[in-house]
């Protein structure tokens, strides 16, 4: 393959420089059409040479030293003599099909489903096949050597088939680029977007020439000469982005000064992407002990592997320290992403500490959560076993008690012992309401926040000054949370600050929860040993909220919580 390449390359430039010779020695093309058609030929054929060198296993150089070689092969159309004539005739539509292939196989030269494969085999057919029925049947010239029937009219049918069909499988191409466009979005590197813009603006040109052609409409040779401009031109995108990918790997000189300086994450990521010409760039750090992927946050992370983008692992003394995400046109340049990945190679490994660290607190904050949601859970249970046992044990036992009083009522020497019985069921009765109360509230499940607040203000030993305003129902955890931060707090006020009152404000500010507990005590609290206040901060934290205490001497106390609503 590697000399079939070279040699059609080497070939193609011969084929190149016969067109000018025929184009000097015939008296009907001018010098513009002439330049135009090694416009197209030259940059091709240069361009799939060095896309061939860079990449020897991508089909992408082969399809450009052959659009390249068939364009040249197509300019002998301009010689007198029969025998490059006809070989100029049998090229001539060929170079659209190849352009065609050409625009969907890139970048990696390959077509990516069956649809693509059936458009360009049908193209292909119709550029070679109807192509030499046309000649057989004559029509193109007196020249041609390939002309075994003498039936213009039904050459002419033959080419109006052919070129209204090419035409409309350049449109189609054209629908293939657009349809990748909206699920990928434009290309972020922008010599890739140049490039691709091209090769659509091509295609449409090509399928308004044929259009032309095949209705005999006026400004054909105009538009053929736009037409191989923008096909020759889209050959110099080509060459532009390969000197783009040159000189950024001449930066990766600058870019290990920049590091020396430690960069920060945002600061590297920016570094790495102007490097690597794709603002789209991100990272993503190897953690071993959890064997995943994360961000610089410790979340979790898959690395994609689509037609738009991938990933390239970076491996620091036989390990792996983080991957690159980035466009997947990248690959084409593995010594870019070879040199880049090398030079960043410390920095990233420091980026994954700092990610290793904040997944592990991540994977705390998580334990904290779960150990909190269990306690919450056995509460519930507790509470539930209390309500539908002991509780109601009890109170049938009243009235057990009451019935066999109304038996005895002729015994007034038993009455009393019965009446002190029930009462001390009835206190009974109240305290473990109150201890299930604490642990869980159910007023709270099956009312909401505000009327299981307004419970607590009720039952307070001061006066307490309420202000919900949550607009609705908040998250169960969220409610939990709010209700026993104004609960122990209450509490505390009541044994500890000496205050006769106190104000409760709960309101919701965007996303959070702000709940306020205010008294106007002695102040002076000790947040360090008091397990109720520790206990609410865990609370409050494992949830990734907030909780602040004030409490100056003789200036009262406030407790302030700030809960994420989420």
């Amino acid at each position: 393959m590697r000399s079939g390449v070279v040699w059609t390359a080497l070939l193609g430039a011969v084929a190149a420089a016969a067109t000018i010779g025929f184009a000097v020695t015939s008296e009907g093309p001018d010098g513009l059409h002439t330049f135009l058609l090694e416009w197209v030929s030259v940059p091709f054929l240069a361009a799939g040479l060095i896309a061939w060198a860079r990449r020897p296993d991508s089909r992408l150089g082969v399809l450009m030293v052959a659009g390249g070689f068939a364009s040249a092969l197509s300019g002998w159309q301009l010689a007198e003599d029969a025998g490059p004539f006809t070989v100029g005739a049998v090229f001539d539509i060929l170079p659209a099909a190849l352009f065609l292939h050409l625009c969907l196989a890139f970048p990696d030269g390959r077509l990516r489903s069956r649809f693509e494969r059936a458009l360009v085999s049908s193209a292909y057919a119709a550029a070679i096949g109807l192509q030499l029925v046309k000649m057989s049947l004559g029509g193109i010239g007196p020249s041609n050597l390939l002309e075994l029937w003498a039936h213009p009219h039904a050459a002419s049918t033959v080419q109006h088939v052919q070129l209204l069909f090419l035409g409309a499988a350049c449109l189609t191409g054209v629908g293939v680029l657009a349809a990748r466009r909206r699920r990928f979005g434009r290309p972020r590197r922008r010599s890739l977007a140049l490039l691709i813009d091209s090769f659509a603006l091509g295609l449409v040109m090509v399928a308004v020439l044929f259009a032309v052609g095949t209705f005999d409409g006026p400004g054909f040779r105009e538009i053929q000469r736009i037409t191989l401009f923008v096909i020759g031109f889209s050959a110099i995108a080509f060459l532009i982005g390969l000197l783009d990918a040159r000189l950024a790997r001449s930066r990766v000189g600058d870019l290990i000064l920049e590091l020396h300086s430690d960069p920060a994450h945002a600061d590297l990521k920016d570094a790495l992407a102007l490097t690597l010409r794709d603002p789209s760039l991100d990272f993503a750090y190897w953690l071993p002990d959890y064997g995943t992927y994360v961000d610089l946050e410790g979340r979790s992370v898959v690395l994609p592997n689509d037609e738009a983008r991938t990933a390239t692992v970076i491996d620091r003394k036989g390990a792996h320290v983080a991957a690159l995400i980035h466009d997947r046109t990248l690959d084409d340049e593995p010594q870019l992403l070879e040199a880049v990945g090398a030079a960043a190679g410390i920095a990233l490994e420091n980026g994954r500490l700092q990610a290793e660290l904040k997944a592990r607190l991540e994977e705390l904050r998580g334990s904290r959560v779960r150990v909190i949601e269990a306690g919450q859970r056995e509460r519930q249970r507790l509470e539930r076993d209390l309500h539908d046992g002991a509780q109601q044990r009890l109170i049938a036992l009243s009235l057990q008690l009451s019935l066999l009083e109304k038996r005895l009522v002729d015994r007034p020497d038993a009455t009393e012992p019965l009446d002190n019985a029930r009462r001390e069921i009835a206190l009974s009765l109240e305290e473990l309401r109150d201890v299930a109360r604490g642990i869980h509230p159910a007023v709270l499940t099956g009312h909401g926040l505000e009327v299981a607040l307004e419970s607590i203000a009720a039952r307070a030993p001061l006066h307490v000054r309420l202000n919900v305003d949550v607009n609705g129902r908040l998250p169960e955890h969220v409610e939990v949370a709010a209700y026993y931060v104004v609960a122990e707090s209450l509490t505390n006020v009541a044994k500890h600050s000496g205050s006769e009152d106190s104000i409760v404000t709960v309101r919701r500010d965007g996303g959070t929860v702000i709940v306020e507990v205010v008294d106007s005590g002695r102040g002076g609290a000790d947040t360090e040993r008091g397990s109720g206040i520790r206990g609410l901060a865990d609370r409050v934290e494992a949830l990734g909220g907030r909780l602040r205490v004030w409490s100056p001497l003789e200036g009262g106390t406030r407790v302030e919580a700030e809960i994420p609503c989420v």
